[in-house]
């Protein structure tokens, strides 16, 4: 454990039972599933019952780009829950599970510009992309910019504070070995991903590829000393993915572009491609950290 890692983890080990860990997941799980009702209720309210069924179903796989920000949206469930865990089972504030604030930002804008640097490098692979096609007109993908930006900023934001924050810090202060603290965050974050309608593409592949990434996050935040670098990684990859370039089924709705549907071989070989990547920011992440 590294001495940033142990300065992170401090908080923790104030109360590291397992039970409060457990009861807290429940507690953030709880706030999501509550939050998500809440909104189903406002849904109700607002376009009245007989739309309320169309709606959930569109906001469920963002199909346009109302229900991408309703999605997105979503995800202040799990920062209340945590808030509300830390508060209560730890005695903690929602901070500790941040990190420091200008190491955050200063790391944040670190993981942007490292994943900027290896998108272009990602370039190289383009005459390997499937056929794309336009998806969201540029006026209306432009009008919803904004909106879009903040939300996957709050959605990020929310699964790092839950996986590699809480969770992380969590598991680090009751248990020495890093293959607990984490392997398993890491797992739990690709299991949490698993879709088995996510179209060509092999769900499974898609479990192992955000495992992979859960891993590669876990170990920044355990050498930084914060979720500010896995956050920045995290926001500039989905940006990619959801305002970029939508190669899932669904969650498309604010995509420039999606992958035409063809070959689910080639997809799950981009999926293979996109982990290679991965490791490439990690090495860079690395990099700038140890030379920091």
């Amino acid at each position: 454990m590294t001495p940033a890692f142990a300065r992170f983890t401090a908080p923790a080990r104030h109360r590291p039972e397992i039970w409060r860990l457990v009861l807290g997941l429940g507690v953030i799980a709880a706030c999501y599933f509550g939050w998500i009702a809440a909104l189903g209720g406002l849904l109700w309210l607002t376009a009245g019952p007989d739309r309320v069924e169309a709606g959930l179903r569109a906001f469920g796989v963002g199909s346009d780009p109302w229900a991408v920000i309703v999605l997105l949206a979503t995800f202040v469930g799990p920062w209340i829950g945590v808030w509300a865990a830390v508060r209560l089972l730890h005695a903690r504030s929602l901070g500790s599970v941040i990190g420091r604030g200008p190491a955050v930002l200063r790391d944040f804008a670190a993981g942007l510009g490292v994943t900027a640097v290896v998108a272009v490098a990602g370039l190289a692979l383009l005459p390997f992309v499937p056929p794309l096609e336009a998806a969201t007109p540029a006026g209306v993908w432009l009008a919803f910019l904004p909106l879009a930006l903040l939300g996957l900023l709050i959605q990020t934001g929310a699964e790092e504070v839950v996986f590699r924050g809480y969770l992380q810090q969590q598991l680090a202060a009751r248990f020495a070995s890093a293959v607990v603290w984490m392997g398993v965050p890491a797992a739990l974050f690709g299991l949490a991903h698993y879709a088995p309608d996510v179209g060509p593409v092999s769900p499974w592949l898609v479990v192992a590829v955000t495992g992979f990434f859960g891993l590669i996050a876990a170990d920044l935040t355990a050498r930084s000393g914060s979720i500010g670098l896995a956050w920045g990684l995290h926001f500039a990859n989905n940006v990619i993915a959801v305002l970029m370039v939508s190669a899932m089924a669904g969650l498309d709705g604010l995509a420039l572009f999606r992958v035409a549907e063809g070959d689910g071989m080639a997809l799950d070989a981009l999926l293979i491609a996109d982990m290679g990547l991965m490791a490439m920011v990690w090495a860079l992440a690395r990099l700038w950290l140890a030379r920091r």
